[in-house]
């Protein structure tokens, strides 16, 4: 197996804590998605991938009903998707990935996590180019009409990067711009799309000691926790 699923493995081993936090996060998404497309998820890709989501974390139908009319509310506050980037202690690049209405409160809160657990907020560009920015499809096999092999042959062309099986399905990785040709690929051939997202898997990563991954988690933590970060990644190695 390759880096995707090292990284995948070791991400779900950190899912969102508590249901609240993840049925926020998707409520935002849908806010973001509803803004940018209008709310038919037929002709709003985007909306159509978050609905996806939304099942897969088992948030009821009536909840992503709701968000969906509130977001066509044209007083809803749009979200704007911003990156932060900084190091934990120890040397661990960080990227914080945020939606936000409030830049200013936001850039406050994450700085202050960065300066009380003794890390830096970087510079845009400091350590981004350390992680790929990948998107990822998680995909039904239960009507899948070819095997594994074929399945790579036939996205080859899109620069998929790892497919594998896990228990909770087929996992395609590939870069982050090949996500709509991939998606309108798998809709055309009726394959069953589960969920998707976009991550950013480190390149190299630092292994340290457990106190010094002791030191990097209560930072990741309380990052996790602000209530405009929807994602956290790291250089720390398992």
């Amino acid at each position: 197996m390759g880096r995707a699923f090292e990284f995948r493995k070791a991400r779900k081993l950190k899912r969102w804590s508590a249901m609240a936090k993840t049925f926020t996060r998707i409520g935002k998404d849908i806010v973001m998605a509803v803004k940018e497309g209008g709310p038919n998820p037929e002709s709003n890709s985007r909306l159509r991938v978050v609905i996806q989501n939304a099942k897969a974390a088992n948030m009821p139908k009536d909840n992503i009903e709701r968000a969906i009319k509130k977001a066509s509310d044209k007083n809803t506050a749009n979200y704007k998707e911003v990156l932060f980037e900084g190091y934990a202690p120890h040397g661990i690049a960080v990227l914080v990935e945020t939606a936000t209405d409030n830049n200013n409160r936001t850039v406050a809160n994450v700085r202050a996590v960065f300066t009380k657990y003794n890390g830096s907020l970087g510079t845009s560009g400091s350590v981004a180019f350390m992680f790929d920015h990948t998107c990822n499809f998680r995909i039904s096999t239960e009507d899948l009409k070819m095997d594994l092999e074929e399945l790579e042959l036939e996205l080859i062309d899109f620069e998929v990067e790892e497919i594998f099986e896990d228990e909770d399905g087929l996992m395609i990785y590939a870069p982050f711009e090949k996500f709509g040709a991939i998606q309108a690929y798998l809709d055309e051939n009726n394959i069953e799309i589960l969920s998707s997202d976009f991550e950013r898997i480190p390149t190299t990563t630092k292994k340290l000691s457990e106190e010094e991954r002791a030191d990097v988690e209560k930072l990741l933590e309380k990052l996790e926790e602000e209530d405009d970060v929807q994602n956290v990644y790291h250089s720390m190695g398992e």
